[in-house]
């Protein structure tokens, strides 16, 4: 199981070179709204485009509640990545940081 971020740490993290937020949400879920400089790669793509993924960086994976955010962290940690997930996905974030 990925180990949890607060919106909080995921915030201060997020402009780090050596950290990548990763939204695993739909097209039309990222649509709605995306964390400032995360990257999209939907769940259903992250193990078919890991290998453009760098494994020097951190990476923090986002979804809508949390979820599929941790399926996509636990997906990169069995492949050798270090990859945590934002707790509560966008519902914490939103109320957090931009509420």
């Amino acid at each position: 199981m990925a180990t949890k971020v607060s919106p909080k740490v995921a915030d201060e993290k997020r402009n780090q070179e050596n950290v990548e937020v990763l939204d695993v949400r739909t097209e039309d879920e990222v649509a709605e709204g995306i964390i400032p400089n995360a990257n999209h790669l939907p769940l259903n793509l992250v193990k078919d485009k890991m290998g453009q993924l760098d494994k020097t960086k951190e990476y923090i994976t986002v979804c809508a509640s949390g979820k599929r955010g941790e399926k996509a962290a636990d997906i990169l940690n069995e492949h050798g990545f270090n990859a945590k997930t934002l707790q509560g996905g966008m519902q914490e974030w939103d109320g957090e940081i931009t509420g």
